[in-house]
């Protein structure tokens, strides 16, 4: 694991309510579920910060090891990682990702 993104998805996380590490970015997403999360995140008008997992692949390899998670997107709220695309979308629609930022 590479200590240096760690700490920087450490930091990210704390430091904002809503982290998405998407391929791409909000404005050209390089894959549908990207353009699913960002759709989501953008009705939430919630502010959130996204960073390019495709910009290093050691960032990729180090958000997997942390959370045991292999596929993209991957979203933390609140500091809480929560999973990728259809879990952030169902808790979208059934009301459950607007509540926990109201916490």
């Amino acid at each position: 694991m590479n200590e240096q993104w760690k700490q920087k998805i450490e930091s990210m996380v704390k430091s904002n309510d809503i982290v998405a590490f998407i391929r791409g970015t909000r404005e050209a997403p390089r894959c549908g579920f990207t353009a699913k999360v960002v759709r989501v995140l953008g009705e939430l008008n919630h502010p959130y910060v996204t960073e390019d997992m495709d910009s290093d692949p050691e960032l990729w390899q180090t958000l997997r090891e942390l959370n045991n998670w292999r596929t993209s997107p991957q979203i933390y709220v609140k500091g809480e990682f929560v999973g990728g695309c259809d879990i952030v979308v169902e808790m979208f629609k059934n009301g459950e990702l607007q509540t926990m930022l109201t916490k």
